[in-house]
């Protein structure tokens, strides 16, 4: 008799084209998707693979099988994750993994007429990725991608970085990308990290090359950046979502110096089909 899970193992290697990269999303071991491979192959009669160029592709069996199954194991495990979610009380509580920052200009207001409890983990990309791995939350927002096995991606959103000086700063007229790298350079900085992130980048992709500045003052929240900014403690590059209902006394400088990062929604793969999860996502994505 066929096993269920031959068939799951059996679509993780279609997608992924190796049996160790199939084992790592599906949390087993090497050696027992290869039995499930075996296993399955015996039941069929024929392989459902070939290697090519240290790649497994699917042979013309495979193809077929693949194309019968799949959708009717997708169907199950939605139906499966749908028993479980009906087992679960109605107030059950969410766990979201994000920047205080993003939190309070973007997911709040999306948050207070929605039908849900909530609890708000705040923390860098990296404090983020263990409290996921380690069940701490449901799901995170991230600026990094980081190879874990059992955790998928999505594409939220696309951020623009923009330099910030107080408001009665006089910017001179400057020419030429050299004149402008001096006299930044030349400015007391305020970072929200010793590596200067985002101010790197900026660097390097207006001027490439490294920033050869040290931070002035390291705040690690941009709320509080923008606020020292305004005091006149230094210049900074901040988010412009956060600009966008800001009363600060500051301006934008050098406009066209921007920079871009993308943000990441991240979960478990084996929660991918709970309605609780595809809800929250949807309210993330809200406009």
């Amino acid at each position: 008799m066929v096993d269920f899970e031959w068939y799951r193992s059996f679509i993780a290697i279609y997608k992924h084209h190796s049996v160790s990269e199939a084992a790592k999303t599906r949390m087993m071991t090497q050696p027992a998707m290869s039995q499930h491979l075996a296993a399955l192959e015996a039941e069929v009669g024929e392989a459902l693979f070939a290697r090519v160029s240290r790649r497994l592709v699917a042979t013309e069996r495979g193809k077929e099988l693949y194309s019968r199954l799949a959708p009717l194991v997708e169907s199950l495990e939605e139906a499966t994750a749908g028993l479980k979610s009906t087992s679960l009380p109605n107030n059950r509580v969410f766990r979201i993994g994000l920047s205080l920052e993003y939190f309070q200009e973007l997911l709040l207001p999306k948050l207070t007429d929605a039908a849900i409890c909530s609890v708000s983990y705040f923390g860098t990309a990296d404090q983020l990725l263990d409290l996921l791995k380690e069940d701490q939350v449901d799901l995170i927002i991230t600026p990094k991608k980081f190879s874990v096995p059992g955790i998928e991606y999505e594409w939220l959103m696309e951020e623009t970085f923009t330099i910030i000086t107080p408001a009665s700063f006089a910017i001179p007229a400057l020419c030429s990308l050299k004149e402008i790298e001096e006299w930044l350079s030349g400015q007391r900085w305020i970072s929200y990290g010793l590596e200067l992130p985002i101010i790197r980048r900026l660097w390097r992709e207006h001027f490439k090359r490294r920033p050869l500045i040290k931070p002035k003052h390291v705040i690690p929240n941009l709320h509080a950046v923008i606020r020292a900014v305004e005091a006149g403690a230094g210049i900074s590059v901040i988010p412009t979502y956060l600009l966008a209902n800001s009363k600060a006394n500051i301006q934008i400088s050098f406009d066209q110096l921007t920079v871009t990062n993308e943000l990441f929604i991240a979960y478990k793969s084996k929660h991918k089909h709970m309605p609780e999860l595809m809800e929250i996502i949807s309210i993330v994505r809200q406009d």
